[in-house]
């Protein structure tokens, strides 16, 4: 527990240290007619708060032993995804280039994850390698498209990564798949003082993209390990993957260029309605605990149901995202 509170202190005071140097150099976000804020603001802050969760990473391992290689592996790549993101928050790779190095990525890590699998069951273990990759693929851009109101992202991680290290703890397995979940959320929560509800900054491609890498990634182990059904992060992540997924849908069915930035998901729809990103950011606080936590459980629980609990879980809000996109 004493890492988790350090990785909490080391990303505040490294994102604040950040945050001012943003300011200095003016690395600011600028509010253009896609934007759900108004007021130019420094961004970037995903370098501090990963740096705050590798030290935290770290400590763990000098306090009660090291980690093994999986977790180091999840962890470089998650570092390669960020320099990625500030180049990419710097200079606007293109998407065509973007999409294939972030591929390549996923693609390297979900080899290393299942290779295990390759001698008991190569057909198997090469049909859910491609399977692997686009699930972190997907993830990894999702949480980029998420990535748009105040709090929203960190609050997210928070929730679904103390809830994944709930569940797996209570199964009773070993507690370094825990405690790396408990250390991403610790890093998020430092960041969360500075981004929440009227942010002073934003995580940036630099934060959003490892971490939407990092939550898939971690389903994936996972399963693998045995230490969480992988359908349960499918339930705590329900209103990030059924709001972008069910946006994405839509904006391709209607001829949207849907590669380009909006303002059209639900949760962009819902802050302006409300004029509050912090309504909003207690809304998935409240769906997550009070509706999709036990969802989860049921389904580490009952692995055997838990298909028909991640439809049952999903039905009410792609209904209410339908509604939602009604308010404009």
């Amino acid at each position: 527990m004493t890492s988790v509170v350090l990785t909490i202190l080391f990303s505040m005071l490294l994102v604040g240290c950040y945050l001012r140097f943003a300011r200095l150099r003016k690395i600011v976000d600028i509010p253009n007619d896609r934007s759900s804020h108004s007021t130019p603001t420094p961004h970037g802050g995903g370098v501090a708060l990963f740096t705050a969760f590798i030290l935290g990473l770290l400590f763990s391992a000098w306090s009660y032993g090291g980690w093994d290689e999986s977790y180091t592996l999840l962890v470089v790549a998650a570092v390669l995804l960020m320099a990625l993101g500030i180049i990419d928050d710097l200079w606007r790779l293109s998407v065509r280039l973007r999409l294939g190095l972030y591929s390549l990525v996923c693609l390297l890590i979900a080899v290393t994850l299942l290779r295990d699998g390759m001698t008991e069951s190569p057909v198997l273990t090469w049909t859910l390698v491609p399977l692997a990759a686009l699930i972190m693929l997907w993830s990894l851009n999702l949480f980029n498209f998420m990535d748009g109101i105040d709090g929203l992202v960190a609050i997210q991680t928070i929730l679904a990564c103390s809830c994944a290290a709930l569940l797996s703890s209570g199964a009773g397995h070993e507690e370094h798949y825990a405690q790396f979940c408990l250390l991403l959320a610790a890093a998020h929560g430092g960041f969360l003082v500075w981004n929440w509800p009227p942010a002073k900054l934003f995580m940036g491609d630099a934060g959003s993209i490892p971490t939407g890498f990092l939550l898939a990634a971690l389903a994936i182990l996972g399963g693998v390990q045995g230490q969480l059904n992988p359908l349960c992060w499918l339930i705590l992540l329900a209103v990030f993957v059924a709001d972008a997924s069910w946006t994405l849908m839509w904006r391709i069915r209607t001829g949207q260029a849907f590669t380009q930035p909006h303002r059209l998901h639900a949760y962009q729809r819902l802050s302006r309605y409300w004029g509050s990103h912090l309504k909003v950011d207690l809304l998935l606080v409240v769906i997550t605990l009070v509706w999709l936590l036990p969802f989860a459980w049921a389904a580490q629980l009952w692995p055997q149901y838990s298909p028909i609990l991640v439809i049952l879980a999903y039905l009410p809000l792609l209904w209410g995202i339908a509604e939602i996109g009604r308010l404009e």
